[in-house]
């Protein structure tokens, strides 16, 4: 296992997966790379895009914001909008870095969680589901829990949704799954992220509008140690926020 700098000073490099697109950023900068993705993306292919681009960059740690099931700091399950081959691949390794892999809507939700009881759901490929407790990451699992007709949540407020039902349907769906959420889980607010956040031409009550960088920013968080130790051993699960 590569050796994890003592240096609190580090440079991050963040990696944010989504069914579309794959954002890299470093930690300290402000702008991003977007590399697209798709439903045939491999690790592997992956990686030998990001290395391209981040070729000649000093970076000191590596974290991963991936859109699935993730146990124990590692992939348990393939992703539904991306290639094959994710569980078990070594990308520390292959990054030559120390390297932290969360869920991505886990990895959005600290990047603006301001404390309290925070819901996140990012609106993406597919649905992202976060929820943070005081400071801790629970582990979620909405995407694909039955909705309706026979369908799951994603395929009503994802990508999917979207375009089988038209924008003015689907943000009425979206109010809906919120509300319905925010009852079950009672969260002090919901914070919506993901790309298709910026559709909505209004937001659900009781609920904050998620920023580009959230992903960014919980990718630098998740090399805190007290964020660490919330994350063990289990970090908040699969979703497909992008």
């Amino acid at each position: 296992m590569a050796r994890r700098p003592s240096t609190l000073k580090r440079r991050i490099l963040i990696l944010d997966v989504g069914g579309s697109h794959v954002k890299v950023a470093f930690s300290g900068q402000h702008t991003e790379i977007k590399l697209l993705s798709g439903p045939k993306m491999t690790p592997g292919q992956m990686m030998r895009r990001v290395l391209r681009a981040v070729k000649g960059q000093r970076y000191d740690v590596v974290s991963i914001g991936y859109p699935g099931l993730v146990t124990h700091g590692r992939i348990a399950r393939e992703p539904v909008n991306l290639g094959p081959g994710w569980i078990g691949f070594d990308f520390e390794r292959k990054f030559r870095r120390p390297t932290r892999i969360a869920n991505d809507a886990a990895m959005q939700a600290l990047g603006c969680y301001r404390g309290g009881r925070m819901l996140f759901l990012g609106l993406g490929t597919g649905l992202g589901s976060a929820m943070i407790i005081d400071g801790k990451v629970a582990p979620m699992e909405l995407a694909h829990l039955p909705y309706k007709k026979e369908r799951e949540y994603e395929e009503y407020v994802g990508e999917a949704g979207l375009e089988r039902m038209g924008r003015k349907k689907w943000q009425k769906e979206v109010f809906t799954v919120v509300e319905t959420l925010s009852r079950a889980l009672e969260p002090d607010y919901v914070t919506i992220g993901g790309g298709n956040v910026r559709k909505l031409k209004r937001l659900p009550p009781h609920c904050e509008r998620g920023d580009n960088r959230d992903a960014i920013t919980g990718g630098v968080r998740l090399w805190d140690d007290a964020i660490e130790s919330s994350l063990d051993p289990r970090i908040a699960r699969r979703s497909g926020a992008n």
